[in-house]
């Protein structure tokens, strides 16, 4: 494949990214694993540091740049925030118009992501069965927790970039749900869509300071306990089925920061009794159907990253 077409697929790569950090219960580390990007990706993100200065001083900028991959992380996050910026208002319109089929081509995603995941573990025992286990109890209990409401001071907002930059990271630990647990999602989504200089820039170098930091950790478990890590992963996808699943009944609401009520407290109920508990048709045949696409779309990234490594014998751009 040649190199415009590598930048092409890594660009489009990178706004699937950003489109599923975007949607709260989805993570952008989902969409790098089943493409076969997280760990080039997580591997570049920890090259950067004090010898990327050293090498500046010594060798000079294009030597830095190729350092830490430059190329890749910049094609790709000009794909991601590409994403976010174009299609931050068409997603939440689809969640709010369409929740259950959005949900669904989400849960059929996650879901078969797990099983991708699932399959690069070589060698299974007991211990990384009860990682998995272990990573799923975790999820679980992190996608059911309530959001809160903090005032969005300029720390807050620092950290929040931090603490979320980490989880987007993550397959199965959504960013954008961290930020609606710290209340935080609304504030950060309208800075977005009216273009707020000043707390995007907060947020940024939060988000910076953060995804420097624990790519490093990341880097060092998936080199040392590569299996484990693998394992942790799988189970932090099983058990964000929990938030993605579409058929909810909302227990109470809140106001968000412009006044209109959004829920807040939400219970799974299923497809089956849906419409007399909550009022609405199931659209149980939509739902299926979604997740049924989604399955072929990951199966598709999947041929596609396939044909891609073996094209180009996973050479940087």
């Amino acid at each position: 494949m040649s190199v415009g077409k590598d930048r092409a697929l890594l660009f489009l790569k990178g706004m699937a990214m950003g489109a599923a950090d975007v949607v709260p219960g989805v993570s952008g580390g989902t969409i790098a694993f089943i493409t076969n990007i997280y760990e080039t990706l997580i591997d570049s993100i920890h090259s950067i540091g004090p010898k990327t200065l050293v090498i500046l001083k010594n060798e000079g900028i294009a030597k830095a740049w190729a350092s830490f991959n430059g190329n890749f992380l910049l094609v790709l996050f000009l794909g991601v925030a590409t994403s976010i910026f174009s299609l931050a208002k068409i997603i939440t319109h689809l969640l709010s118009s369409q929740p259950i089929l959005v949900w669904s081509f989400f849960f059929g995603l996650i879901l078969v992501s797990a099983v991708y995941i699932g399959r690069q573990i070589k060698d299974w025992n007991a211990t990384k069965v009860a990682t998995v286990a272990a990573g799923t109890l975790i999820a679980w209990q992190i996608s059911g927790m309530s959001p809160n409401e903090i005032e969005a001071t300029p720390l807050i907002i620092f950290f929040s970039g931090a603490l979320a930059i980490c989880a987007m990271i993550l397959p199965g630990i959504s960013g954008s749900f961290i930020l609606l647990m710290l209340g935080m999602y609304s504030h950060i989504l309208g800075a977005i869509k009216g273009l707020d200089i000043a707390v995007l820039s907060l947020f940024g170098a939060g988000c910076v300071i953060g995804i420097l930091s624990f790519s490093r950790v990341l880097n060092w478990l998936l080199k040392h306990y590569h299996g484990l890590t693998m394992a942790m992963l799988t189970g932090f996808m099983i058990g964000s089925l929990n938030k993605v699943w579409p058929w909810k009944q909302t227990l109470t609401y809140r106001t968000n920061s412009r006044g209109e009520q959004v829920p807040l407290l939400e219970q799974n109920v299923s497809p089956l009794e849906y419409a007399d508990v909550v009022g609405a048709q199931p659209q149980l045949a939509g739902g299926i159907a979604l997740m049924v696409l989604a399955i072929v779309v990951v199966g598709s990234l999947e041929l596609i990253a396939l044909k891609s490594k073996t094209d180009s014998g996973q050479k940087t751009i």
